[in-house]
């Protein structure tokens, strides 16, 4: 897989300037962006000529683009050609549940003794303008600084291989939290960021991974929940 939590450039470290990374890189992470934070929602279709007026790039990188992510699970190719963004089933949402409340907590407890002060204060403002983003009901907002967050502290753990892996799941459930988060608004997605960042400042790595665990939980199980409560994903999507 290419890129990883690490190599985002949501992570609150400065990102590169444009004229440094090759179009290619640019356009792959402004789709991948898209479909993370659920710009492009489940069992939308995708096309090279809506994706080159949406980004402005050529045929050449928007189709490697679409390769890539295809790759990395967060797009599908149909048949006739088509591309999508995966509807997840409640089975998909499951497994992606087991994933994430086992690689995550690990991620969170590695970090613990790598992590400075510094960051932690880095953390701290992050989650500050999560609470702002929860507060204005800014749906696009709270998905980019939650992600920014978690990102941001497993990076800290230095364990790429886990990184990517953390970072396909992401992209597979991205789109389809944006589209109950959006349902539900909100006020109804409170976090355990705090629980995480006190254990976090105390070095203890049981209690993080703990508190990440539970995070993970919370939200992927509101996401179950509304699935289950509707027919099918298309009704929690109209």
């Amino acid at each position: 897989m290419q890129g990883s939590f690490e190599n985002n450039h949501t992570l609150g470290k400065e990102p590169q300037t444009e004229r440094r990374i090759p179009v290619h890189q640019q356009v792959y992470q402004q789709l991948r962006n898209a479909v993370m934070f659920g710009e492009l929602t489940p069992g939308e279709a995708v096309t090279i000529q809506g994706l080159i007026e949406r980004t402005g790039a050529g045929m050449t990188p928007i189709r490697e683009a679409i390769r890539r992510l295809t790759s990395e699970g967060a797009l599908e190719f149909r048949g006739n050609r088509r591309v999508i963004v995966p509807t997840p089933t409640i089975k998909d949402i499951n497994e992606l549940i087991l994933l994430r409340e086992f690689i995550e907590p690990q991620l969170a407890a590695m970090a613990v003794g790598n992590i400075t002060d510094s960051q932690i204060a880095e953390l701290t403002e992050i989650d500050s303008i999560l609470d702002d983003s929860i507060s204005r009901g800014d749906v696009e907002a709270y998905l980019r600084h939650n992600y920014a967050f978690h990102a941001k502290l497993y990076a800290i753990a230095d364990a790429p291989i886990l990184n990517e892996v953390a970072e396909s799941i992401w992209l597979r459930f991205g789109p389809a939290m944006r589209v109950v988060c959006g349902r539900m608004g909100t006020q109804n997605l409170p976090d355990k960021h705090k629980k995480a960042l006190l254990a976090l400042t105390a070095r203890d790595s049981e209690a993080t991974a703990e508190a990440i665990r539970e995070d993970v939980h919370q939200g992927m199980e509101q996401m179950r929940a509304a699935m289950e409560n509707s027919s099918s994903f298309a009704e929690v999507i109209d």
